[in-house]
């Protein structure tokens, strides 16, 4: 489900729509790439266990939302961009973004430069755009752009291209940033995670979920799981006899065609180099390319699609993201 419902047998992490993790997209602006344009999408409208809607509020006040950078190949982060979210009176929603270099991008906290503050959310179908010096900032409900065909893939993949999500929302945030505030256009790992306070945490805060592929956490992170979420992806080594051992089930591999396999899934980030042009696996991903495709195929062992296609009403200029299908949310 890319990275929908992360938590055990498809539930949220931590019980918490708001921080489950769907999908993180890097790519070119169009017609300016002296820019690029990241969006980390969270918060399905509709969970699978327990089944039923989500909440209406977007985004957790108690909560950070980051799209970590790695610029040297260490796969230690060196940027970070931190949103923030706080609630209004009126039930309204502000969101604050900080960008961190260095040792305080690495780690746990707000710690940063503001380079967005009180950018309005979005609760209707209105796209609210902030814009801030060289930034562009949008965050709020939009249509989920992620096609899928979820019941077929539960069903031993026998799928049949109806699309799960044709008709679903989730929360987005969308970011133009001048390439020069990621690293000024060397090749790029990106990852996104999702953060919450919590009392008698070393620093206060905890790792919710974190991740960059599409599809792998729900599928690939069995036992230990909550050791998955909370992990770096410098760390990733360690959890490539985990996937080794759930491909040898699914996709008929051999040992060693397993292990190979886990590590073109590892580590968990999205390559990004920003002064090509985007297409998942090799470079970036738009919300157009079909993330869920290639991981079906490692899953598999074989050549695996599921009928689905992008949605139509993906839009060609920021935030990129389709109105939401709910427009009474407030």
């Amino acid at each position: 489900m890319t990275h929908h419902y992360s938590g055990a047998n498809f539930a949220f992490p931590r019980g918490d729509a708001r921080l489950d993790l769907t999908d993180l997209f890097a790519f070119p602006k169009p017609g300016d790439p002296s820019k690029s344009i990241l969006i980390s999408t969270v918060h399905p409208s509709f969970g699978f266990n327990p089944q039923g809607p989500t909440t209406n509020e977007p985004f957790a006040p108690e909560a950070l939302y980051e799209i970590k950078v790695d610029t040297n190949g260490d796969l230690v982060a060196d940027i970070a961009f931190r949103t923030r979210f706080s609630r209004g009176k009126d039930g309204s929603m502000a969101a604050t973004v900080r960008r961190a270099e260095g040792p305080e991008a690495a780690g746990r906290g707000e710690e940063g430069e503001v380079i967005v503050q009180g950018a309005h959310v979005s609760m209707g179908r209105e796209a609210r755009v902030t814009g801030a010096g060289q930034y562009r900032f949008f965050a709020g409900w939009r249509s989920d752009p992620f096609f899928f065909d979820a019941a077929g893939a539960l069903n031993n993949m026998q799928f049949t291209g109806v699309d799960t999500f044709a008709e679903w929302d989730l929360c987005g945030m969308a970011l133009e940033v001048p390439v020069s505030a990621i690293g000024g256009g060397v090749s790029l790992n990106l990852w996104h995670r999702t953060l919450v306070k919590v009392d008698g945490a070393a620093g206060g805060w905890v790792q919710a979920d974190r991740g960059a592929r599409p599809s792998q956490t729900p599928f690939m992170a069995s036992e230990p799981r909550e050791a998955y979420l909370d992990g770096e992806p410098a760390e990733d080594e360690r959890f490539v006899g985990m996937f080794a051992h759930v491909l040898e089930h699914t996709g008929g591999y051999t040992p060693a065609g397993a292990e190979a396999a886990a590590r073109s899934l590892l580590p968990d980030v999205l390559p990004y180099d920003p002064k090509k042009n985007s297409a998942y696996p090799a470079n970036g991903r738009k919300p157009t390319d079909d993330g869920k495709g290639v991981f079906l195929t490692v899953f598999n062992g074989r050549l695996t699609r599921d009928k689905t296609g992008p949605h139509a009403d993906l839009l060609d200029e920021f935030p990129y993201l389709g109105q939401p299908h709910n427009a009474t949310r407030s």
